[in-house]
């Protein structure tokens, strides 16, 4: 083909003589970078390539990130990963050699996205991100994602929506808007974690964590100001209690004394909170996973605690009764998993109570199933979103929508084992969430995300609106 032929075939004379006759209109004092940047809008973006690698999380624990290719630049993602899987969740794929990072590595995922996503992608237009996760869903041919793996899957997702953005040169919080029809961007409550426990903590405390809400805050930076002095004045009251070595934490940074009771690890809260001064801007929220202390149909809050686990079982009523005292002596207003994922006869009905917000956790899994079930039977009132649950951006925001249009909460939530990777503020943000969980105000995979928050609201400006009391709409 001749160089005459090459510039008709792909009309380049005509575009270079419109970025031409653009560039004398704008009088640029830099006639080649504005032909340059002129010809590279007016190529629409598609995907040039997808290569994934093997990271580690915050646990020192494999996962897959993506670096997502366009014309427009390089896009990176990494997927999150939990302290455990449920039944009910999309499968993350890992290559069980016990040789290799107690076989925890990632090779067949990451071998999956470059030698089977990439070759499905490539040349496709990276703002068209529910065709992009339906390929994905197509080629996978599994509804838990179990073939191609949920953590390969969700890199890519979230790659392909930060690509998207870039091309429509908007926030990225604006296009997942966008590709939600929601209208109006909403900073939400941060939920901090303060004390952990469960499977999260080295302690004998069985709940999983005790977290603030700073619901009385004006904006999300004096809210995460609230956050990071409660958490600060709590190191002392621990440190005053117990010792210097009550202050450890657990791998969400939240701190871990030795305490099996739970009134004990209020009590520590509620005194640091009182030494802020903010007192009734900021409200209590705990996380139970019961599913972790479950036996058959009873509850043993001792099962951490060798010498006493078996002796005290405790029975869904008295579980109920239990959270009814707790939210009645401290200012309680949101209950994660208080039963066990199974246990849909008491979270029905604690929940018809109207004590307080109950977040289904374990209970649903983010599965859209398990939420309709939820929804029809009333046994929840609030979403627990983790997104490598689901798999896909455009499965996030359907599930999003189904909680919304049940006049549920939601909350955007980590997970045990986190990045660098602030996609969920984002995403909070763009779905108009009223609650994310990104664990303490303190280690950098947590800070990430409340940080990536703080600069979206200085972005928004006078646009910017900040959840606050409004939190439970």
């Amino acid at each position: 083909m001749s160089v005459q032929e090459y510039l008709d075939k792909h009309l380049l004379s005509r575009r270079i003589e419109d970025a031409v006759n653009a560039a004398v209109r704008a009088k640029t004092s830099d006639p080649v970078l504005f032909i340059s940047n002129h010809m590279r809008k007016a190529v629409p973006s598609v995907i040039t390539k997808v290569k994934a690698r093997q990271i580690l999380d915050s646990r020192g624990i494999p996962t897959v990130e993506v670096d997502l290719h366009t014309n427009k630049g390089l896009f990176r993602a990494s997927a999150p990963s939990g302290a455990s899987s449920g039944m009910y969740e999309a499968i993350e794929l890992r290559d069980g050699e016990k040789g290799t990072y107690l076989g925890n590595s990632v090779n067949r995922a990451v071998k999956n996205i470059n030698e089977k996503i990439s070759v499905a992608l490539v040349g496709m237009d990276p703002t068209l991100q529910s065709q992009i996760d339906q390929v994905m869903i197509d080629l996978d041919k599994t509804e838990n994602k179990s073939e191609l793996g949920a953590n390969a899957i969700l890199a890519v997702s979230i790659a392909a929506c930060k690509a998207g953005a870039a091309e429509k040169e908007v926030s990225l919080h604006k296009h997942i808007a966008d590709l939600s029809g929601q209208t109006s961007p909403l900073l939400p409550v941060p939920v901090f974690t303060l004390i952990s426990g469960g499977k999260h903590g080295g302690n004998n405390l069985a709940i999983q964590e005790i977290m603030i809400l700073p619901v009385g805050s004006n904006t999300f930076e004096e809210a995460l100001q609230m956050g990071s002095e409660t958490y600060h004045h709590l190191k002392a009251v621990i440190t005053e209690t117990y010792g210097a070595h009550g202050c450890n934490v657990g791998e969400d940074g939240g701190f871990t004394p030795n305490i099996s009771s739970l009134r004990d690890g209020l009590d520590l809260v509620q005194k640091a909170i009182g030494r802020t001064g903010y007192n009734e801007k900021i409200k209590i929220a705990i996380g139970v996973a019961a599913t972790e202390f479950c036996i058959g149909t009873k509850y043993d809050l001792d099962f951490k605690t060798p010498n006493k686990s078996g002796q005290n079982f405790k029975s869904g009523q008295d579980m109920i009764d239990m959270y009814k005292e707790l939210c009645a002596d401290y200012p309680i207003v949101s209950i994660e998993d208080p039963f066990d994922k199974e246990d849909w006869e008491h979270v029905k009905y604690f929940s018809s109570l109207g004590i307080c917000q109950v977040v289904g956790g374990d209970l649903i899994m983010s599965n859209p199933k398990r939420i309709e079930r939820a929804i029809q039977e009333n046994s929840c009132n609030a979403l627990l979103l983790k997104v490598n649950q689901i798999g896909t951006v455009t499965e996030a925001i359907e599930v999003v929508k189904m909680a919304k249009d049940a006049q549920w909460g939601v909350v955007i939530s980590q997970r045990l084992g986190e990045t660098e990777d602030s996609f969920i503020s984002d995403l909070s943000v763009g779905l108009a969430t009223s609650q994310i969980k990104a664990g303490a105000p303190s280690r950098g995979e947590r800070l990430a995300k409340y940080n990536q928050l703080l600069r979206i609201e200085e972005e928004l400006g006078d646009q910017a609106v900040y959840t606050g009391e409004k939190w439970r709409n």
